[in-house]
């Protein structure tokens, strides 16, 4: 895939997930990399520090094929000891709710099941793209049982559920950002005293807080809408700290305050 079809994949959300688009963006580099190269790829999809993280990091080496493959493995090796620590908080008949799509919690469920673990999985359909149909299809294919359901229905599979796992887009200093419908979810697993783990690599930090949240088509909504209706489709939602249990990354299982201390304390000089 050469830098266009790259640009144009991320873009139509063909290629998602925020360790998968930045993966994808750092390959791009080795194509084109001069300043409106790179300029387009940051903007493809703004709330994704993953993806800048990746590119800072490449763009500070003299060799971009050493530094891509770096990156590259950085994610997955990292990958397997996320699901290593993430497995370890799902016991035998837990019921675990997702919303959307994270590779990251893909990766924990399969790692689950591999253990030799008996669980199940609900998981919501995720309008408008339906993200959830493609978490579900994976965890069907690895044999764990799943149940999809609609949006609207994520209080009765929370009511439910003993745990719920979320990906992350992004965390700042005061916020996690994770798909539309990620807060109001978290909210209600609050109320029935449903832990909620975030499972992220920890370059999906940015110490700058988003002003703007990803504003997306009009179109993924409603195709044809009648004229007078205005569309909102922002992509993303901020979750406050105060309604997750700790967050797992590859620097351990950690609450909020003590994962910001660890990630500025490991990559100082990428942050």
């Amino acid at each position: 895939m050469n830098f266009e079809e790259t640009c144009k994949a991320i873009k139509e959300v063909k290629i998602q997930g925020a360790e998968t688009i930045a993966k994808a963006a750092v390959k791009a580099l080795l194509f084109r990399h001069d300043k409106p190269a790179v300029k387009r790829l940051l903007s493809l999809r703004p709330t994704e520090p993953a993806l800048k993280n990746s590119v800072r990091y490449v763009l500070s080496h003299y060799d971009l094929k050493k530094a891509v493959k770096e990156v590259i493995d950085h994610f997955e090796l990292n990958h397997k000891k996320i699901n290593q620590l993430g497995s370890s908080v799902i016991k035998n008949g837990m019921v675990i709710y997702t919303h959307c799509h994270s590779s990251t919690v893909i990766g924990i469920l399969k790692e689950a099941k591999k253990q030799g673990k008996k669980f199940s999985v609900i998981c919501t359909e995720t309008r408008p793209l339906l993200q959830g149909r493609k978490t579900a299809a994976e965890l069907a294919e690895a044999k764990i049982p799943v149940t999809l359901m609609v949006d609207s229905a994520a209080r009765i599979a929370l009511k439910s559920a003993d745990m719920m796992l979320l990906g992350a887009d992004a965390i700042t200093n005061t916020k996690i950002y994770n798909k539309i419908g990620s807060e109001i979810f978290s909210i209600i697993a609050n109320k029935f005293e449903v832990p909620v783990y975030i499972c992220t690599n920890s370059w999906k930090f940015d110490p700058k807080p988003y002003e703007e949240i990803e504003e997306r088509p009009s179109e993924e909504i409603w195709p044809h809408a009648p004229k007078g209706v205005k569309i909102s489709n922002p992509a993303f939602e901020k979750i406050n700290p105060n309604l997750i249990e700790a967050i797992i990354s590859e620097l351990g299982i950690l609450d909020f305050n003590s994962f910001l201390s660890q990630v500025r304390k490991t990559y100082s000089s990428l942050f």
